[in-house]
Protein backbone atom coordinates (compact mmCIF):
# COMPACT_ATOMS: atom_id res chain seq x y z
CA UNK A 1 0.00 0.00 0.00
CA UNK A 2 0.94 3.02 -0.74
CA UNK A 3 1.56 5.22 2.44
CA UNK A 4 1.19 8.73 1.33
CA UNK A 5 -1.07 8.37 -0.94
CA UNK A 6 -3.80 6.62 1.83
CA UNK A 7 -2.38 8.97 4.25
CA UNK A 8 -3.74 11.95 2.23
CA UNK A 9 -6.83 9.74 1.83
CA UNK A 10 -7.90 9.59 5.11
CA UNK A 11 -7.17 13.95 5.43
CA UNK A 12 -9.69 14.12 2.94
CA UNK A 13 -12.23 11.91 4.46
CA UNK A 14 -11.78 13.22 7.49
CA UNK A 15 -11.84 16.45 7.16
CA UNK A 16 -14.34 16.16 4.02
CA UNK A 17 -16.47 14.57 7.33
CA UNK A 18 -16.32 17.70 9.27
CA UNK A 19 -17.31 19.90 6.39
CA UNK A 20 -20.23 17.63 5.94
CA UNK A 21 -20.86 17.98 9.63
CA UNK A 22 -21.26 21.89 9.06
CA UNK A 23 -23.56 21.58 5.83
CA UNK A 24 -25.66 19.24 7.84
CA UNK A 25 -25.79 21.15 10.82
CA UNK A 26 -27.88 24.36 8.54
CA UNK A 27 -30.42 21.07 7.52
CA UNK A 28 -31.09 19.70 10.93
CA UNK A 29 -33.72 21.94 12.86
CA UNK A 30 -32.65 23.92 16.02
CA UNK A 31 -35.33 21.87 18.32
CA UNK A 32 -32.57 18.74 17.41
CA UNK A 33 -30.07 20.31 18.61
CA UNK A 34 -30.83 21.72 21.85
CA UNK A 35 -28.55 21.11 24.96
CA UNK A 36 -29.73 17.87 25.81
CA UNK A 37 -29.01 16.92 22.52
CA UNK A 38 -25.69 18.44 22.70
CA UNK A 39 -25.02 16.59 25.78
CA UNK A 40 -25.48 13.07 24.56
CA UNK A 41 -24.14 13.45 21.24
CA UNK A 42 -20.91 14.88 23.64
CA UNK A 43 -20.88 11.86 25.25
CA UNK A 44 -20.94 9.61 22.26
CA UNK A 45 -18.14 11.17 20.81
CA UNK A 46 -16.20 11.15 23.92
CA UNK A 47 -16.28 7.56 24.00
CA UNK A 48 -16.05 7.05 20.60
CA UNK A 49 -13.05 9.58 20.53
CA UNK A 50 -11.56 7.28 23.94
CA UNK A 51 -12.36 3.87 22.12
CA UNK A 52 -10.05 5.27 19.04
CA UNK A 53 -7.14 6.31 20.47
CA UNK A 54 -7.13 3.07 22.23
CA UNK A 55 -7.21 1.67 19.08
CA UNK A 56 -4.87 3.71 17.61
CA UNK A 57 -2.32 3.66 20.08
CA UNK A 58 -2.75 -0.32 19.83
CA UNK A 59 -1.70 -0.26 16.17
CA UNK A 60 0.99 2.27 16.70
CA UNK A 61 2.46 0.04 19.17
CA UNK A 62 2.18 -3.14 17.22
CA UNK A 63 3.38 -1.97 14.25
CA UNK A 64 6.72 -0.08 16.42
CA UNK A 65 7.31 -3.95 17.57
CA UNK A 66 7.05 -4.89 13.87
CA UNK A 67 9.47 -2.62 12.88
CA UNK A 68 11.97 -2.84 15.91
CA UNK A 69 12.16 -6.95 14.92
CA UNK A 70 12.96 -6.00 11.39
CA UNK A 71 16.07 -3.83 12.73
CA UNK A 72 17.15 -6.46 15.44
CA UNK A 73 16.86 -9.06 12.19
CA UNK A 74 19.53 -7.05 10.02
CA UNK A 75 21.71 -6.34 13.11
CA UNK A 76 21.97 -10.20 13.34
CA UNK A 77 22.22 -11.28 9.84
CA UNK A 78 25.17 -8.72 10.11
CA UNK A 79 26.78 -10.17 12.86
CA UNK A 80 26.40 -14.13 11.17
CA UNK A 81 27.76 -12.55 8.26
CA UNK A 82 31.41 -11.23 9.64
CA UNK A 83 31.17 -14.86 11.78
CA UNK A 84 30.67 -16.88 9.00
CA UNK A 85 33.57 -15.19 6.91
CA UNK A 86 35.58 -15.25 9.68
CA UNK A 87 35.23 -19.34 10.07
CA UNK A 88 36.17 -19.52 6.61
CA UNK A 89 39.26 -17.65 6.76
CA UNK A 90 40.13 -19.63 9.89
CA UNK A 91 39.58 -23.20 8.01
CA UNK A 92 42.80 -22.45 5.58
CA UNK A 93 43.41 -20.81 2.11
CA UNK A 94 40.82 -23.84 0.79
CA UNK A 95 38.08 -21.98 1.36
CA UNK A 96 38.70 -18.44 -0.07
CA UNK A 97 37.15 -19.09 -3.42
CA UNK A 98 33.99 -19.87 -0.80
CA UNK A 99 34.75 -16.25 0.90
CA UNK A 100 34.54 -14.80 -2.03
CA UNK A 101 31.46 -16.42 -3.47
CA UNK A 102 29.98 -15.29 0.19
CA UNK A 103 31.06 -11.82 -0.05
CA UNK A 104 28.70 -12.14 -3.47
CA UNK A 105 25.91 -13.65 -2.38
CA UNK A 106 25.30 -11.33 0.98
CA UNK A 107 25.95 -8.33 -1.80
CA UNK A 108 23.44 -9.36 -4.10
CA UNK A 109 21.19 -9.91 -1.02
CA UNK A 110 21.66 -6.86 -0.18
CA UNK A 111 20.46 -5.55 -3.46
CA UNK A 112 17.23 -7.68 -3.57
CA UNK A 113 16.63 -6.40 0.03
CA UNK A 114 16.82 -2.77 -0.67
CA UNK A 115 15.80 -2.66 -4.37
CA UNK A 116 15.16 0.62 -6.52
CA UNK A 117 12.11 -1.08 -8.26
CA UNK A 118 12.03 -4.74 -7.75
CA UNK A 119 8.89 -5.76 -5.68
CA UNK A 120 10.00 -6.76 -2.07
CA UNK A 121 8.62 -9.84 -2.08
CA UNK A 122 10.54 -11.01 -5.28
CA UNK A 123 13.79 -9.61 -3.38
CA UNK A 124 13.65 -11.17 -0.54
CA UNK A 125 13.01 -14.71 -2.17
CA UNK A 126 16.43 -17.00 -1.36
CA UNK A 127 18.01 -17.64 -4.26
CA UNK A 128 19.34 -20.79 -5.31
CA UNK A 129 23.13 -19.80 -5.25
CA UNK A 130 23.43 -20.38 -1.66
CA UNK A 131 22.10 -23.83 -1.80
CA UNK A 132 25.55 -23.84 -4.07
CA UNK A 133 27.00 -22.29 -1.58
CA UNK A 134 26.41 -24.50 1.02
CA UNK A 135 27.01 -27.70 -0.75
CA UNK A 136 30.61 -26.21 -1.64
CA UNK A 137 31.30 -26.16 2.36
CA UNK A 138 29.91 -29.72 2.68
CA UNK A 139 32.53 -30.88 0.14
CA UNK A 140 34.92 -29.78 2.37
CA UNK A 141 37.46 -32.00 3.83
CA UNK A 142 39.10 -31.32 6.92
CA UNK A 143 42.43 -32.30 7.83
CA UNK A 144 42.92 -31.53 11.61
CA UNK A 145 40.76 -31.55 14.36
CA UNK A 146 40.66 -27.58 14.17
CA UNK A 147 39.27 -27.68 10.66
CA UNK A 148 36.90 -29.96 11.80
CA UNK A 149 35.50 -27.92 14.49
CA UNK A 150 35.33 -24.88 12.32
CA UNK A 151 32.93 -26.61 9.58
CA UNK A 152 30.84 -27.84 12.24
CA UNK A 153 30.58 -23.99 12.84
CA UNK A 154 29.98 -22.65 9.35
CA UNK A 155 27.43 -25.28 8.27
CA UNK A 156 24.74 -23.73 11.18
CA UNK A 157 25.95 -20.64 10.62
CA UNK A 158 25.08 -20.52 7.39
CA UNK A 159 21.70 -22.85 7.74
CA UNK A 160 20.71 -20.12 9.82
CA UNK A 161 21.35 -17.63 7.62
CA UNK A 162 19.13 -19.22 5.29
CA UNK A 163 16.42 -19.69 7.70
CA UNK A 164 16.85 -16.05 7.82
CA UNK A 165 16.12 -15.33 4.83
CA UNK A 166 12.68 -17.19 4.07
CA UNK A 167 11.96 -15.91 7.64
CA UNK A 168 12.30 -12.47 6.30
CA UNK A 169 10.17 -13.36 3.22
CA UNK A 170 7.40 -14.89 4.78
CA UNK A 171 6.78 -12.57 7.18
CA UNK A 172 6.74 -10.16 4.43
CA UNK A 173 4.16 -11.95 2.88
CA UNK A 174 1.79 -12.62 5.97
CA UNK A 175 2.01 -9.62 7.88
CA UNK A 176 0.29 -6.22 7.31
CA UNK A 177 -2.15 -3.44 8.39
CA UNK A 178 -5.04 -5.00 8.55
CA UNK A 179 -6.79 -2.76 5.70
CA UNK A 180 -10.31 -3.49 7.60
CA UNK A 181 -9.38 -1.90 10.82
CA UNK A 182 -7.74 0.66 9.03
CA UNK A 183 -11.36 1.11 7.42
CA UNK A 184 -13.24 1.08 10.66
CA UNK A 185 -10.65 3.31 13.02
CA UNK A 186 -10.85 5.96 10.14
CA UNK A 187 -14.64 5.80 9.96
CA UNK A 188 -15.05 6.17 13.85
CA UNK A 189 -12.36 9.55 13.33
CA UNK A 190 -15.04 10.74 10.49
CA UNK A 191 -17.87 10.00 13.07
CA UNK A 192 -15.99 12.18 15.61
CA UNK A 193 -15.75 15.15 13.03
CA UNK A 194 -19.13 15.38 11.79
CA UNK A 195 -20.69 15.74 15.27
CA UNK A 196 -17.94 18.28 16.01
CA UNK A 197 -18.93 20.14 12.19
CA UNK A 198 -22.67 20.19 13.81
CA UNK A 199 -21.75 22.75 16.55
CA UNK A 200 -18.35 24.16 15.19
CA UNK A 201 -19.32 27.89 13.90
CA UNK A 202 -18.11 28.13 9.87
CA UNK A 203 -15.11 30.84 10.14
CA UNK A 204 -11.26 30.20 9.34
CA UNK A 205 -10.26 29.60 12.16
CA UNK A 206 -12.42 26.65 12.57
CA UNK A 207 -11.50 25.33 9.10
CA UNK A 208 -7.71 25.45 9.82
CA UNK A 209 -8.66 23.72 13.52
CA UNK A 210 -10.47 20.99 11.95
CA UNK A 211 -8.11 20.63 9.40
CA UNK A 212 -5.18 20.40 11.50
CA UNK A 213 -6.73 17.59 13.26
CA UNK A 214 -7.50 15.48 10.56
CA UNK A 215 -3.72 15.78 9.03
CA UNK A 216 -3.18 14.92 12.95
CA UNK A 217 -4.97 11.68 12.53
CA UNK A 218 -3.75 11.14 8.86
CA UNK A 219 0.30 11.40 9.97
CA UNK A 220 -0.67 8.86 12.92
CA UNK A 221 -1.60 6.50 9.98
CA UNK A 222 0.83 7.59 7.65
CA UNK A 223 3.20 6.09 10.72
CA UNK A 224 1.65 3.05 10.73
CA UNK A 225 1.52 1.93 7.49
CA UNK A 226 5.42 3.37 7.06
CA UNK A 227 6.46 0.82 10.04
CA UNK A 228 4.57 -1.99 8.27
CA UNK A 229 6.93 -1.31 5.37
CA UNK A 230 10.35 -1.41 6.45
CA UNK A 231 12.29 -1.43 3.27
CA UNK A 232 10.13 0.82 1.53
CA UNK A 233 8.96 4.49 1.88
CA UNK A 234 10.25 7.48 4.61
CA UNK A 235 10.83 4.97 7.04
CA UNK A 236 13.17 2.46 5.36
CA UNK A 237 15.39 0.33 7.48
CA UNK A 238 19.06 1.41 7.19
CA UNK A 239 20.91 -1.24 5.10
CA UNK A 240 24.17 0.20 7.24
CA UNK A 241 25.08 -3.09 9.07
CA UNK A 242 25.02 -5.31 6.07
CA UNK A 243 26.95 -2.94 4.01
CA UNK A 244 29.63 -2.42 7.05
CA UNK A 245 29.79 -6.38 7.18
CA UNK A 246 30.02 -6.65 3.64
CA UNK A 247 33.21 -4.14 3.47
CA UNK A 248 34.60 -5.81 6.72
CA UNK A 249 34.72 -9.66 4.46
CA UNK A 250 35.99 -8.02 1.61
CA UNK A 251 39.49 -6.41 3.29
Amino acid sequence: MNSILIGLGVFAAIFGAAEFGMALRKRIPDTHLGSEAKDVIRLVTGITATTSALVLGMLVSSSKTYYDSWNTQIAETASQVVTVDRLLEDYGPETAHIRVEFAQLVEGGVQRIWPNQDPIQVALKPQDIGEQLMHEVELLTPKDNFQTAAKSQIMPMITALRQGQWRMYLRTQQTSMPFALLVIVVSWQAAIFISMGLFAPPNPTIHVTLALGAMIVATAVFIILEMYSPFRGILSISSVPITDAIRLIQR
